[in-house]
């Protein structure tokens, strides 16, 4: 990395802007909804493509929340609700 940086020849770089909306946990917004072993459509959207509980910071659960969805996939894959994997080799 430089230690001096040039100053630029009459050209000014803009930047953009990106704002990110922060994510809110949708069982904290809204109580209604419950997590439930038994309601694999739901819990699915919580499951990666090979079967993977996704972490919080892509599904956007409180940590409270991502516990009680840890458990209540972990419940519906003993019971056969949800597979473990997708496909074998």
């Amino acid at each position: 990395m430089p230690r001096f940086t040039r100053p630029s020849k009459g050209k000014e770089i803009q930047k953009k802007r990106v704002y990110v909306r922060k994510r809110v946990c949708r069982f904290c917004q809204d109580p209604n909804i419950a997590i439930d072993y038994k309601d694999p459509k739901m819990l699915k959207h919580f499951i990666t493509e090979r079967g993977k509980i996704m972490p919080r910071r892509m599904t956007g659960t409180c940590a409270n929340h991502q516990r009680k969805l840890k458990e209540a996939i972990n419940m519906a894959r003993h019971i056969a609700f949800l597979p473990f994997t997708t496909l074998s080799r």
